[in-house]
């Protein structure tokens, strides 16, 4: 792995908010070895334009339409449509009155890894659903494979060496747009002083890539990568302190970045409570195929969180208009993204979460306009209750 510091505004943007195709794999690798060559294509198969969905929909939450250019107040729960107008935050420029953070950059190998060796499906190739089971697909062309990942390390100027700090953790790359908010929210005392770690991915995208398996996987493996091999390095290379306390711990990400995140506070709310969606990927999309949680992330609204005790979770979820719909050769009725999350507020509403759902109009999968509007208010959102300073 190597190391190197550079200032917060040299940086470039890495983020990638790659939209996914979906699943619910009916087997490893291995058990269809013998598949036929019919549940093999060779070509990802084309992504249909997703129609422009309407929050009044029956069926669909009940939402407050705010005024065009506004964004819910950061005290509020439940659920608000925004747009279709979205300014760019005033948080979310570079003010030469402000601080700034530094930002570390440093690579980590699959080598390196004892959870997460490496995988990648071959290029050009994506998989088939189960003749038996049109909900599953069947992926053939996927092995081990290494990887590199670039890790991103905001510290602001107002940590104070030796103190145990609150931190973010993000997904899919350096995220320059939250280091710029931070340093407007840190400096205005609007969030508490934290350092933000943004993991890039270990390649690919959906099943049978490094990416799906992290991200889309119905488990606490991701959270546990993040604790046992990320964080330690954060520390040991850059000297700082990070909190062992849940409260004071976030998890941020788009896509299918955004399912890791919440994984990463259902499965180990004892290691993360506030939780940041921007186009969730409440769908079917995990692999391999898992019989506990056979509908992947579709089953935190059918399943998981209905049937469950409330947990110790704050979340912020976004969805757009224009979000992914049956993006590949499925046709299982659990492939809509605004679908998913809408669901997805309702089941929070009827457990009594503190949550906060934005239904965004003229917005795309992890749009990035949106998301300039709305990164600051739903940072000071999620970091509500937790005191701005100690």
């Amino acid at each position: 792995m190597t190391g190197l510091p550079v200032r917060a505004s040299a940086l470039l943007v890495l983020v990638a908010c790659a939209a996914p195709s979906t699943s619910r794999t009916a087997a490893t690798p291995s058990a269809v070895s013998a598949a036929s060559a019919a549940t093999r294509p060779t070509t990802p198969p084309a992504r249909p334009t997703p129609p422009t969905r309407d929050p009044r929909t029956p069926g669909y939450v009940r939402a407050t339409e705010l005024p065009d250019g506004a964004v819910p107040s950061a005290e509020a729960d439940g659920n608000f449509i925004i747009g279709a107008t979205h300014d760019t935050a005033p948080e979310m420029r570079l003010r030469a009155d402000v601080p700034r953070g530094t930002v570390h950059l440093f690579t980590m190998s699959s080598s390196d890894s004892k959870l997460y060796p490496g995988i990648a499906r071959d290029s050009g190739t994506f998989g088939a659903p189960d003749p038996k089971d049109p909900a599953s697909l069947i992926v053939t062309t996927s092995g081990p494979h290494p990887y590199t990942r670039r890790v991103g390390v905001y510290v602001p100027v107002q940590y104070v060496a030796g103190t145990e700090a609150p931190f973010i953790v993000g997904a899919d790359g350096v995220d320059q747009l939250l280091f710029t908010a931070l340093d407007n929210l840190i400096a205005q005392k609007r969030v508490p002083p934290m350092i933000a770690i943004s993991i890039g991915n270990g390649s690919g995208d959906a099943q049978g890539s490094e990416r799906g398996l992290e991200y889309d996987t119905m488990s606490g493996r991701y959270a546990e990568f993040v604790e046992t091999e990320v964080l330690p390095l954060v520390e040991k290379q850059y000297g700082v302190r990070l909190t062992k306390d849940p409260d004071a711990r976030a998890t941020m990400g788009c896509s299918s970045g955004a399912a890791a995140a919440l994984s990463m506070a259902w499965y180990h709310p004892d290691l993360y409570r506030r939780v940041l969606s921007y186009s969730g990927t409440f769908v079917n999309q995990q692999w391999p195929h898992n019989a506990e949680t056979p509908g992947g992330a579709w089953e935190y609204h059918e399943k998981l969180i209905p049937a469950s005790p409330v947990k110790p979770i704050r979340i912020w979820m976004q969805v757009g208009d224009r979000d992914l719909y049956n993006p590949n050769v499925m046709r299982d009725g659990m492939h809509d993204w605004v679908v998913a999350n809408e669901r997805m507020a309702q089941v929070l509403a009827d457990k009594g979460y503190h949550y906060q759902f934005v239904f965004a109009r003229n917005a795309g999968h992890c749009d990035r306009a949106t998301k300039l509007q709305t990164l600051p208010e739903a940072l000071e959102w999620v970091w509500h209750g937790y005191p701005t300073t100690r």
